[in-house]
């Protein structure tokens, strides 16, 4: 079981959960983290360090972001690893908390 981003890290990619990973296992893209499923090691520690609240265990994912799942696995081959702390994205804490962000994710 990994660990999963979801909706609300869109149009905020806050990386505080990058710094605690063991194993390196985010990938940036231009508005959102995902968590290559094949490289977590499920230790708990980004949970909870995400000032979104966007990452769950794989089985506790809310069944309206279960596509998620899914995309972390794909976009994880796409998008380069992040293993150092950036800033958030210019208003992040306006985007934080609003709901159904999935039409914003660029998927290149």
């Amino acid at each position: 079981m990994a660990f999963v981003v979801t909706d609300n890290c869109i149009k905020c990619k806050f990386t505080d959960c990058v710094d605690v990973c063991p194993v390196d296992c985010f990938h940036e893209g231009p508005e959102f983290l995902v968590i290559d499923p094949n490289e977590c090691i499920d230790c708990t520690l980004c949970e909870p360090e995400c000032p979104a609240n966007a990452i769950y265990a794989e089985d506790d994912v809310p069944d309206d972001q279960k596509k998620f799942i899914q995309i972390n696995a794909d976009l994880a081959v796409i998008w380069p690893a992040i293993t150092e702390v950036q800033p958030p994205l210019p208003n992040a804490d306006e985007w934080n908390g609003k709901p159904n962000k999935y039409e914003l994710i660029q998927k290149s």
